[in-house]
């Protein structure tokens, strides 16, 4: 049975694969839905934020990170490194590109190897963020708020956006723009929750407490931002994979058919070489 056994092997192989991918998908389904319910740590961070700087409003006092003139943008591209994700990159791939357009005075910094890869030719001088898996999210938030903080301190910046892939819901990812600096919004809204006190005691300048702010919170707005992205991620692999497990069941069909069809002949075949054997047989005996 010749043909059948190859056909045979074949699809083996495909059952062995549509397993494999089959894991892997139900993997990143279970990763979603758990990074999606750690969503509410955020949202809880950001109302004791705001309720711990509710006895003073800071909101008059200048700051570069706050309020400042320089025109000069940078704009943070952040792309996933993980695999299955060349089509969400090259749609945040994009949108950064339309972002830079729209900022003709504008500078790149990357995050994630995939997006140094796609951007480095519009430009190569760029501050690059890779190895996101090996660095830790966390510790890559550190390094990208150290370095932003220290441009738009030292006047090379001005304001800086954002761009990373958002997931809405797990069938719809999407990129999205958000603005990370100046942080002014959050003084508007410490504002709105200041309570009447006749006197507040500052044991430290209001400068240095927008300072100290705008590091808590630049380093929860990035760290939040690179959760989003490996929801993104989670949920785009998840699409992919059922795609390819869906056309692999179909090829399996296919597969298992033809081996039926080929088992049946190979059957047809082997009785047809037997009963010419004994047919001959038979007639050499007379």
């Amino acid at each position: 049975m010749g043909k059948a056994m190859k056909i045979k092997h074949d699809l083996d192989d495909i059952t062995e694969l549509v397993e494999i991918i089959q894991v892997l998908k139900d993997v990143a389904d279970t990763k979603f839905h758990e990074l999606a319910n750690r969503k509410d740590r955020f949202a809880r961070f950001g109302e004791s934020f705001v309720e711990f700087f509710r006895m003073i409003s800071l909101s008059t006092v200048r700051h570069p990170l706050v309020s400042n003139d320089v025109p000069k943008v940078g704009i943070v591209a952040i792309t996933s490194e993980g695999g299955f994700m060349g089509d969400l990159n090259a749609k945040t791939i994009r949108h950064v590109m339309a972002e830079k357009e729209a900022n003709p005075n504008s500078v790149l910094i990357t995050v994630g190897r995939k997006g140094v890869e796609r951007l480095r030719p519009a430009q190569a001088d760029m501050k690059t963020f890779v190895n996101l898996d090996e660095v830790g999210l966390y510790e890559t938030a550190i390094q990208i708020k150290d370095y932003v903080i220290q441009e738009v301190m030292e006047g090379r910046l001005g304001k800086i956006l954002v761009v990373y892939p958002w997931s809405k819901n797990f069938n719809l990812q999407k990129p999205r723009t958000i603005k990370l600096l100046p942080c002014d919004e959050l003084l508007t809204k410490q504002a709105e929750f200041v309570d009447s006190i006749e006197s507040v005691i500052e044991e430290s300048d209001p400068v240095d407490v927008i300072g100290y702010l705008a590091d808590m919170w630049l380093v929860c707005r990035i760290y939040e931002v690179l959760h989003d992205t490996s929801i993104s991620e989670s949920a785009a692999q998840s699409q992919q994979l059922e795609a390819s497990v869906q056309k692999m069941k179909k090829d399996k069909k296919g597969i298992a058919s033809a081996f039926g069809k080929a088992r049946k002949g190979d059957i047809d075949k082997s009785m047809r070489e037997v009963f010419t054997s004994r047919m001959m047989s038979g007639g050499g005996r007379r």
